[in-house]
């Protein structure tokens, strides 16, 4: 199987950062649900200004000839959405890479694509400026693999696609176990500085810090119950650290979370704490402070949704 045709679909800050660092080494199609230029500009962690030619296509429109992998880059919200909008239109057996935040969609696309299907857990970090410039904030890495272990070479190959674009990736056959991790992160930072609109910095300052180590204590026997463990050390004080130590290194970012608030768009809150949630009534622990944000998170989606608020 050839890979030299991408389809990015949800070309936001990362579906756009990954189309112009593929756009040197693949073919390239963004494929939005509105026009966009095809003519973009990546800012680089570096400062310097890459302007790259891109297909452009709409979603109502696709392409010929068909895609060799498709890159779902939309919000966790709305992967299903496009993932159906694109279905029909897809050969049987083109592979599928999601790149969302959280551990929702996940399995049931893998589940319902009929191809293979890949998971990205990435710290890649990006925001976009405007329709035709976008912002590499920072480098990351990228890890590959899917939920049932299988599509290992496929995975191999993707990261070394991605790897020799400038975005440092690997294969790996714990996807979930990564997919968790990052979710315990995402729920220990993104909920706090959206609600209070604050950089992730801000969290080492009272009175954050103490909002931080409560929801430690909630995420630490959850994670436990599921069997996933901090990638160094035990319990919570392996997830301590791991948060504390992304908060130092993203200190003056904000949070993905924090930009969807600013912008007046839906959060990712159903995917990164309803997880969460969900598995705590399952193993019957105590949540309160994981299901008072997304309570809040929730008021704020329904009121966005409201006929007349100006959104």
């Amino acid at each position: 199987m050839t890979l030299t045709r991408h389809w990015i679909v949800g070309p936001g800050a990362l579906g756009r950062l990954i189309a112009l660092r593929l756009a040197g080494t693949v073919e390239v199609t963004l494929i939005a649900r509105r026009t966009l230029p095809a003519e973009q500009t990546l800012i680089t962690p570096e400062h310097a200004a890459l302007s790259l030619r891109v297909g452009v296509a709409h979603i109502d429109a696709l392409p010929s000839p068909p895609p060799d992998v498709v890159h779902l880059t939309t919000k966790a919200h709305g992967a299903e959405a496009a993932h159906a909008a694109l279905a029909g239109h897809l050969p049987d057996g083109v592979p599928l890479v999601l790149w969302q935040n959280g551990f929702a969609c996940q399995p049931r696309l893998s589940e319902r694509h009929a191809g293979p299907v890949l998971c990205a857990s990435t710290t890649e970090g990006a925001h976009v400026q405007d329709d035709a410039r976008v912002t590499h904030a920072g480098h990351g890495h990228t890890f590959l693999g899917s939920l049932d272990g299988r599509h290992g070479e496929l995975a191999a190959r993707l990261a070394e696609t991605l790897a020799s674009a400038g975005l440092p990736a690997e294969a790996v056959d714990d996807i979930r176990v990564r997919l968790w991790r990052k979710l315990a992160v995402n729920a220990a930072i993104n909920p706090l500085v959206a609600r209070f609109g604050i950089r992730n910095g801000e969290l080492r300052d009272a009175p954050f810090r103490a909002r931080v180590e409560a929801l430690l204590a909630e995420l630490a026997p959850i994670l436990a119950a599921e069997g996933i463990a901090p990638p160094d050390g035990e319990g919570i004080a392996g997830w301590r650290r791991l948060v504390w130590q992304v908060i130092e290194a993203t200190a003056a970012n904000r949070a993905s979370m924090l930009q969807d608030v600013q912008a007046g768009r839906l959060t990712e809150h159903e995917a990164i704490l309803a997880p969460l949630l969900a598995a705590a009534e399952q193993h019957g622990l105590a949540a309160p402070d994981l299901a008072d944000h997304l309570t809040a998170l929730r008021a704020r989606a329904e009121a966005l949704a409201q006929p007349g608020d100006g959104c």
